[in-house]
């Protein structure tokens, strides 16, 4: 699998997710760190950390920026078939579901901190 990504843009998208997360819960920061580049089966790919003095709503908005990675952020992947032919991995109705049920809108390794 590869993942492509706009530089700056990518960064502020998720950026924007984690002060929608900050505006809706009580936490008191959050770190999104999301792979880019080729990766082999298994690498992990996104992790999201976050704190909070409840862990009710750490839980939360770790979901809600989990979630809308998926459906907001600028990433692209794409994957190769054991022809070793790549094609891009399309987008999926769960995902959009899950991120809807919140409301509103929509080198190898991009972090952000807040």
């Amino acid at each position: 699998m590869a993942i492509e990504h706009y530089p700056g843009m990518t960064e502020n998208a998720i950026e924007g997710t984690v002060q929608s997360a900050a505006r809706r819960w009580p936490i008191q920061a959050a770190t999104v760190v999301h792979r880019i580049g080729e990766l082999a089966p298994g690498d992990p790919i996104v992790w999201v950390g976050v704190t909070s003095a409840h862990r009710a709503a750490a839980f939360s908005a770790c979901e809600f920026i989990m979630d809308y990675l998926k459906v907001s952020a600028p990433l692209w992947k794409r994957e190769q078939s054991l022809d070793e032919t790549w094609h891009w991995v399309e987008a999926k109705t769960r995902d959009d579901d899950r991120a809807r049920r919140w409301g509103g809108g929509s080198s190898s390794v991009i972090g952000v901190a807040s």
